[in-house]
């Protein structure tokens, strides 16, 4: 499949290259979401080494870097024998480093794995070597856990020596028209509802066929791509993964307080909170405050949700229904998701508001700081996004149902936001409603008169 977006992931590799001398950039994020393919991206016209470590010996690992690198540069010798220490791997890259080179190191973790002293022995090889040197370091980790232990955090042996870094997140929702052009919104939705954003992910969608038919033969099949990826991608982050797998699967529910999930699952308060705390530095949970929390780190009023999209969906379908699975019973789980599709993708949906708006942003028809959404104990709004500059606040409504939005919506809207404490005493109010089904005439017409943003789906209203 050929190479979508990702336009800012290289612009942050292409400044950092232009840079004079020795160049170290972590780059990181969790699998299957591109890092690989955005580093040969990158390397393409230039003068680059790429090695992925394996699961291996260290002094395997050193044998096949030697491969590489002598291969690269037509040494026999070291293609023969590879590289008998470290020091050795420095000294030659630094010998070679003259010119501008790139040298990436995949799956650096494993490294880790083979040598627990493998961040203090590159902190040594940079310090000694390669830092008078021209070499553009990258060392790449879908372990973020391990990278951040090992390169990011302010106490890893690396933390000094980097240049810079970068986190590799999932593309935004605009990317699904590159992957499938010709799709219609509703059924790109439906794509990103189930598999998100994940490019590894869309690559296994049949866009021949429709979403129902792409979870019958990628999800439910045994043997598949997805069949077990969920305990790959968690196993690889987590020493208990069944404990976690009993969270994930109470927020999957609707279990969204801590409260809630401790009733759910049995555990004790302070287990939930930490593992809670983990899910959350690992990006696989989200903790959301009402977006006007002056002081968020100790808002009591979080609501746990999980943050990709293909998870929040197994967890909600798979998982509870893995028994029926086993036992053939497909058939009558895909009748549970097409029963409900529909609420799911109505909920996955003001995420997906949540990007147009930064879109919206981009194009310079708003401003923002902060984006979200607000709740009390008994209203809630759906968006808002916050101007701190010019006091300026949306409030947005998402309706993911083919009934076109009236006046009714847009009042209620109005109501509700007198309720919602920020800068009372001077701000200006902009209203901004979505709608998969489009607007009813009067809605149109007292939006003309106050300037109310209409969004069709994911396109503003002209």
């Amino acid at each position: 499949m050929k190479f979508v977006d990702r336009k800012s992931e290289l612009a942050v590799m292409e400044r950092a290259f232009k840079g004079a001398g020795f160049q170290f950039i972590p780059v990181y994020g969790r699998r299957r979401v591109g890092k690989t393919r955005l580093v040969q991206e990158f390397i393409r016209g230039k003068e680059a080494i790429y090695f992925l470590a394996d699961s291996i010996a260290e002094t395997e690992q050193l044998k096949s870097l030697g491969r590489v690198v002598g291969e690269h540069f037509r040494d026999t010798i070291l293609t023969d024998s590879g590289f008998k220490d470290w020091e050795q791997v420095f000294r030659y890259m630094k010998e070679k480093g003259r010119g501008k080179l790139v040298v990436i190191i995949d799956e650096f973790p494993y490294l880790v794995y083979s040598n627990k002293a493998i961040s203090s022995i590159f902190q040594k090889g940079i310090d000694e070597q390669l830092k008078h040197s021209h070499i553009f370091l990258v060392l790449m980790g879908s372990s973020i856990g391990m990278m951040e232990k090992e390169v990011l955090l302010y106490k890893a042996p690396l933390y000094g020596r980097r240049t810079g870094s970068l986190e590799v997140g999932e593309m935004p929702f605009d990317s699904l028209y590159d992957f499938f052009p010709g799709k219609s919104f509703d059924e790109l939705m439906a794509i990103y509802a189930v598999f998100g954003m994940i490019p590894a992910y869309l690559e296994k969608v049949n866009p021949e066929l429709d979403i129902l038919e792409n979870i019958r033969l990628l999800i439910l099949e045994k043997g598949t791509f997805f069949s077990n990826e969920v305990d790959y991608v968690l196993m690889e982050e987590l020493r208990e993964p069944r404990n976690y797998f009993a969270l994930l699967k109470a927020i999957s529910q609707g279990k969204r307080k801590v409260s809630e999930v401790i009733n759910e699952t049995g555990f004790e308060k302070t287990h939930v909170s930490r593992y809670l705390d983990i899910l959350r530095s690992l990006g696989f949970v989200k903790k959301e405050i009402p977006v006007t929390e002056k002081t968020p780190e100790k808002s009591k009023q979080g609501l746990y949700r999980i943050q990709d999209k293909f998870f929040s969906f197994w967890f909600k379908y798979i998982f509870p229904n893995k028994s029926r699975i086993e036992i053939g019973k497909s058939d009558y789980v895909l009748k549970l998701i097409r029963e409900s599709l529909e609420q799911h993708l109505s909920q996955v949906y003001e995420a997906a508001c949540s990007e147009i708006c930064t879109r919206l942003m981009e194009e310079g028809h708003m401003q923002f700081t902060a984006i979200g959404k607000w709740w009390s104990r008994n209203e809630e709004i759906d968006l808002v996004a916050l101007d701190d500059e010019t006091r300026t606040i949306y409030f947005g409504e998402c309706k993911w149902s083919k009934k076109r939005v009236g006046v009714n919506v847009y009042d209620e809207l109005i109501r509700k936001s007198y309720l919602v404490d920020w800068h009372n005493d001077a701000r200006i109010n902009r209203f901004i409603l979505f709608s998969r089904g489009g607007f009813t005439e009067g809605m149109l017409e007292r939006a003309k008169k106050e300037r109310v943003f209409l969004v069709q789906g994911d396109q503003l209203h002209s």
